[in-house]
């Protein structure tokens, strides 16, 4: 993609526009007892913002240890509650595209465990060519956005298609289709944290010389923010991991560190998130203060979160987490697996074809 040139900033909240959208689901009820999903959600609370100290190692580990999908073990009962708060997104697919009439669709595409499966090796995480082909189609009807927590440069040699949006590094690193693309007009560029990349370069050499010693660990460069995976790591020796981790950042106070499934994440302490990314991917459209858009957000980590809520904080669109188990989220709806992503996709291109007459 070429011809790029930077798009300046401005406020992109909503600012106080009526905006007649399908309500989305209501949120599930808070009760006195603590699910494994609400034990998870105010551990990481916990963990993103407490003092990195010594004492503070175990509650890391705990942290760890609830992000575990393996240990979601939810009644049916507590499933099915939950299906009715989040309802499956092909179930209520024509509800769905109803509320969206008249107004474009603007899709946004988390990668790992949305487009592709989570897998061991995070260098491995290939999206079958029927995804490529239901994302490409996608793309073809709808502006698309590919949101991730990866490297740009590394998400874009997975998805292999031009006239997308890329937001890598959380939205920290994000580039749109150039003038060609009929969406848009311009080039789109913008890296809010390029002031940390010296430091995000210093601290990846520092964790991939800590983590030696940690059977399994694998330290990935995302340029503006580092990985630290340790799903391939035996529990007993995450307690080790989380110190090493921890002695690194002890030294860069500028550095915050949050988490997502099976990985410790290293970023800067800016304002700035997937759900920021979407904000501003929006404005760049010309959507800002429209009542014509409808956005659509599909991930499955906590880092989606932020999109979700921003989406129902505009009260435009929706957000689908991709779980197969309950989770406390934002979203309005879900999905189960990737699969069910292509699925919803390719139902989006046939609605869309049909509703113009196309063959």
């Amino acid at each position: 993609m070429t011809n790029q040139q930077k798009v300046v900033v401005r406020d992109v909240k909503s600012r106080g526009v009526v905006r007649n959208v399908l309500p989305p689901p209501t949120s599930l009820p808070v009760t006195k007892s603590f699910s494994p999903q609400d034990l998870e959600m105010l551990l990481a609370k916990r963990f993103e913002t407490e003092k990195i100290t010594g004492p503070k190692i175990n509650a890391w580990v705990d942290s760890m240890r609830a992000s575990s999908p393996t240990r979601f073990k939810s009644p049916d009962h507590d499933k099915s509650s939950w299906i009715v708060h989040h309802p499956s997104a092909l179930s209520m697919f024509e509800k769905i595209v109803a509320a969206s009439q008249g107004k474009q669709i603007v899709m946004f595409l988390d990668y790992d465990g949305t487009l592709s499966p989570i897998v061991e090796d995070p260098d491995q995480a290939f999206m079958s060519r029927e995804m490529r082909a239901a994302v490409r189609d996608v793309a073809r009807y709808f502006p698309t956005a590919i949101v991730t927590g990866r490297c740009r440069d590394k998400v874009y040699s997975f998805v292999k298609l031009a006239g997308l949006y890329y937001a890598g590094s959380h939205g920290m690193d994000i580039k749109g289709p150039s003038k060609s693309c009929k969406y848009n007009n311009k080039g789109v560029l913008f890296q809010p944290a390029s002031e940390f990349l010296p430091m995000i370069d210093e601290v990846y050499r520092a964790l991939v010389e800590k983590t030696r010693t940690i059977p399994g660990a694998k330290v990935e460069n995302n340029k503006f923010c580092v990985s630290v995976h340790f799903r391939c790591v035996d529990e007993k020796s995450w307690a080790a991991l989380a110190e090493q981790v921890r002695s690194v950042l002890n030294d860069y106070p500028k550095l915050k560190l949050t988490q997502g499934r099976k990985v410790l994440e290293i970023r800067p302490t800016i304002k700035w998130d997937k759900g920021k990314a979407l904000e501003f991917l929006l404005e760049a459209l010309g959507y800002a203060n429209s009542n014509d858009v409808f956005p659509v957000y599909i991930g499955d980590d906590r880092t989606d979160e932020d999109a979700f809520k921003v989406l129902r904080d505009r009260g435009q669109g929706f957000g689908i987490l991709v779980s197969k188990i309950p989770k406390e989220t934002n979203a309005s709806y879900s999905l189960q697996e990737p699969s069910e992503v292509k699925e919803f996709l390719r139902r989006l291109v046939d609605w869309k074809k049909l509703s113009e007459g196309s063959p």
